[in-house]
């Protein structure tokens, strides 16, 4: 069983890697379609190897627990925007690559795309098959730190340094709640209301010059 679980980790990540490659590159124009493609395709293969997220129920207490956890990553970014702006030789620039990715569809769509599809195929690719495997493998918060490197780096293909240290910061915070016991149910909150707040609500910085630079990586990490 040990065996067949490792696996089935050693085709999921490559193949998480190769669709992440396809959708990072791929023209800018169907980015999001791309996305959403990017996440049916991992969450189905999530809940086809993990039975047990196919019970994953969203509760009050997992409503308030994800959006009070999503608060708390939303003032992390808050800081590092500014720290990335000042810092990174190319902070400012990435940044307003990544907010770009606004103008390509409406926002109705977008954050139907975000809560509907893209944020709960993330947690139950990323924390509901990746974090539970490599836990199981490594032990509790060894797991959870290989957990945050793979998602990390799936994000280095995009050439943005600033969005691989935010996809690092974020995966770092989700697996930390994931090793601390959080629900994937409130996980699934959290990913999905940052999504949404920082993305489409409130950026935390407003688009610069640079928005519409054909180097776009993905807005949700």
């Amino acid at each position: 069983m040990r065996e067949a679980r490792r696996r089935v980790l050693a085709v999921a990540l490559p193949a998480a890697y190769g669709a992440f490659a396809l959708t990072f590159r791929g023209p800018r124009d169907r980015f999001w379609q791309r996305m959403t493609t990017t996440g049916l395709s991992l969450g189905t293969l999530a809940l086809v190897s993990e039975p047990e997220l196919r019970g994953t129920r969203i509760r009050p207490r997992h409503a308030a627990l994800g959006l009070a956890s999503a608060a708390g990553l939303y003032a992390v970014f808050r800081v590092g925007d500014r720290l990335a702006r000042r810092l990174l030789p190319k902070g400012a620039e990435e940044i307003d690559q990544v907010y770009g990715l606004r103008s390509l569809r409406p926002v109705g769509e977008l954050a139907a795309r975000l809560a509907l599809v893209i944020g709960p195929a993330e947690e139950l690719f990323w924390r509901g098959l990746v974090h539970r495997r490599l836990v199981a493998r490594f032990g509790r918060w060894r797991g959870a730190a290989a957990a945050t490197a793979a998602y990390g780096g799936a994000h280095v293909v995009t050439g943005n340094l600033t969005l691989v240290g935010a996809a690092a910061t974020a995966g770092a915070y989700w697996s930390a709640l994931a090793a601390a016991g959080m629900p994937m149910g409130a996980l699934v909150v959290s990913h999905v209301a940052w999504d949404i707040w920082i993305f489409l609500v409130a950026p935390t910085a407003q688009p610069g010059p640079h928005t519409q630079s054909a180097a776009y990586p993905q807005a949700c990490v």
